[in-house]
């Protein structure tokens, strides 16, 4: 019997059909679920009788209802992203989208290492110099006021984050420190000669005796100490808290693992110009006339470029928030909820990975200062005026600006290379080999002295330059690879634990790590007699440290690998979450998906489970 088509009458078929093709162009669910044509010699009948001609005869694909969804699943979640990296916008490979954010985080950071650099510098010369000061006072001032102010901040910043949105908090804690130091350099440092109480402070250290001078010198020049202590706030709130927190809820971990290095190589240009600055204005000091205070006037020059960066960083950041696309963070941990002081620490406290990140952080404080503050006092010795000194902390800084943004040309290869853990380990080893080269030339500095005398260089000069290199590769290493290694880790935590964490380790863990320094070079110097004599001690303490460093760094790197592959995981679960089609309950049973247009189900009377070759003919 032949298959006949009713149109005005009964029309049979030509004797010789051509091939081709009766399946409508679908979309990329339908090419998968529709047969595939097979050419064979001949006809074949179907189980109804109708004939198939060459070219009508195809075979089923023969999938079970679970294999269509998942192939239909894979398939389109392959080309979703095809489709969109062909529409978003590039430049010279990186998407305008994040171009608008990492552009302004560089310049940012740029900025506020700039105004670190004049800061950190500026305080040595303020507090080692002054009259009835010296290099002493580091370890009395870290302890006692930079501690309980780098507490007090850490629990007004708490509270702060509980009430106010992001972009407040932001502003409320910036804007204060550009005030005070506009301040400093046009009210404060003027008037100290009025309002330090030399008087008294010389009456107390001649009652008291000259064990007491570093405590007193911090009553006798309180406006520099002050100075101080907020240079040192600068460092760990606007670097650490406020700019790294911005740049971890702006950026992905992608982004991070690109970037982050990167952010350094702007900033230690920073580092760069802002110590020929520094120099600039020493060596202005020394073509003033007699009798004008060089000092203020260069100190007020470098406060107005510190402010001014100051309110270049808060334009940046208002920009980014207005015009800059912001990444959506999955929820998927407990909602933010406020706590108070005491139960935010002890939830910070009960948190291994919070710990060793907490521990990271000590122990590069401990161990930096355990070599930097003896390193200050060389320093001082060699060179006594404020000028000297302060020129060779310009050149300290433009090595230091050289030799990070070499190491951050590497960072990015270690990281691509040998993954978070070597490159969280770099900072250590380094720390290690150079701080007992330092402390080695402290101890056998008598015997090596007339072989140094041939290069034209004293024990102690040696020194200055053996201590300068131990902190110029620690530090490189720390601004390389050490923070962006510790702000990666904060990336895959949830919002409540990344911003308290923060704040707890950033603004507190940071100056602990300084003052426990300073608490042991201090019980040192008072059990041994002299810094000296103490050396071999801090050497070992130095050891045990980066041991208990080293290890936090791995037992961190295994936690952060799998919260790493946790994020992706969901990540790729959301990307995967295409529309999954409903099987109704007649397609469920022949294996075949509900859609609309032409159907795909066999027609009436084929059994689904026939032969591959049998298939219902295509209705025309």
């Amino acid at each position: 019997m032949e298959a006949v088509l009713q149109s005005k009458g009964f029309l049979t078929l030509p004797p010789n059909p051509k091939a081709r093709s009766l399946l409508p162009s679908h979309g990329l669910r339908q090419r998968i679920l529709s047969t595939k044509p097979l050419n064979l010699p001949g006809l074949s009948l179907s189980s109804n009788g109708f004939q198939r001609f060459q070219g009508f005869v195809s075979r089923n694909a023969s999938f079970s209802p679970k294999e269509r969804v998942s192939l239909i699943c894979r398939a389109e979640a392959a080309a979703a992203p095809a489709a969109d990296s062909d529409e978003i916008p590039k430049f010279m490979g990186i998407e305008i989208e994040t171009l608008k954010k990492i552009i302004p985080l560089g310049l940012m950071f740029f900025c506020i290492l700039f105004n670190y650099t004049i800061l950190r510098d500026t305080k040595d010369v303020l507090v080692v110099t002054a009259k009835g000061s010296s290099a002493e006072i580091i370890p009395f001032l870290k302890t006692w006021v930079n501690l309980p102010m780098a507490v007090g901040f850490m629990l007004l910043y708490t509270k702060l984050a509980n009430v106010l949105p992001r972009k407040a908090l932001f502003y409320t804690v910036i804007v204060p420190f550009i005030a005070f130091f506009g301040a400093f350099g046009f009210l404060l440092y003027p008037l100290s000669n009025f309002i330090h109480p030399q008087a008294f402070a010389d009456k107390l250290l001649n009652s008291l005796g000259p064990r007491f001078l570093g405590p007193l010198a911090i009553m006798r020049i309180w406006s520099f100490c002050l100075f101080y202590v907020m240079a040192e706030l600068w460092g760990s709130v606007v670097v650490s808290v406020l700019f790294w927190g911005f740049a971890n809820q702006i950026t992905t971990v992608d982004e991070a693992k690109k970037f982050y290095p990167l952010f350094g190589l702007g900033a230690n240009v920073a580092l760069i110009f802002s110590g020929r600055t520094v120099k600039y204005f020493s060596n202005m000091r020394k073509h003033l006339g007699p009798g004008v205070d060089g000092w203020a006037i260069s100190l007020k020059a470098m406060m107005s470029i510190v402010v001014g960066m100051g309110l270049t960083i808060c334009f940046l950041y208002w920009w980014v928030n207005k015009y800059a696309s912001l990444p959506t963070r999955s929820k998927k941990k407990k909602e933010k909820v406020n706590m108070g002081t005491m139960e935010s620490l002890k939830f910070l406290a009960s948190s291994r990975y919070i710990r060793d990140l907490a521990t990271l952080v000590v122990a590069y404080g401990i161990s930096i200062n355990l070599v930097e503050v003896t390193w200050k006092s060389k320093l001082k010795a060699q060179f006594p005026s404020p000028n000297e000194y302060s020129s060779f902390m310009g050149d300290f800084s433009t090595a230091t600006g050289i030799v990070t943004f070499i190491m951050m040309l590497l960072s990015q290869y270690i990281f691509n290379k040998y993954g978070w853990g070597v490159a969280a380990n770099i900072t250590p080893t380094v720390l290690l080999i150079t701080g007992v080269a330092f402390f080695s030339l402290i101890l056998f500095g008598g015997p090596i002295a007339p072989m140094l005398t041939q290069f034209g260089l004293t024990p102690l000069l040696a020194a200055v330059y053996v201590g300068a290199m131990q902190n110029i590769f620690s530090k490189s290493a720390k601004y390389s690879l050490f923070d962006p290694c510790k702000e990666m880790a904060y990336i895959p935590l949830d919002e409540d634990t990344k911003v308290k964490g923060k704040a707890a380790i950033d603004v507190v863990c940071n100056p602990l790590g300084k003052s426990g320094g300073a608490l042991i070079q201090q019980f040192m110097i008072l059990t041994f007699g002299s810094l000296a004599n103490s050396t071999p001690y801090l050497g070992g303490i130095l050891l045990v440290i980066v041991l208990a460093w080293l290890g936090a760094a791995r037992s961190l790197d295994s936690q952060f690998t799998a919260l790493r592959k946790e994020e992706e995981l969901e990540k790729e679960m959301e990307r995967s979450a295409v529309k999954i089609p409903v099987l109704s309950k007649n397609d469920s049973e022949n294996g075949s998906l509900a859609t609309s247009g032409t159907p795909l189900n066999p027609t009436k009377g084929d059994s689904p489970s026939s032969s591959p070759e049998t298939s219902a003919p295509t209705n025309a």
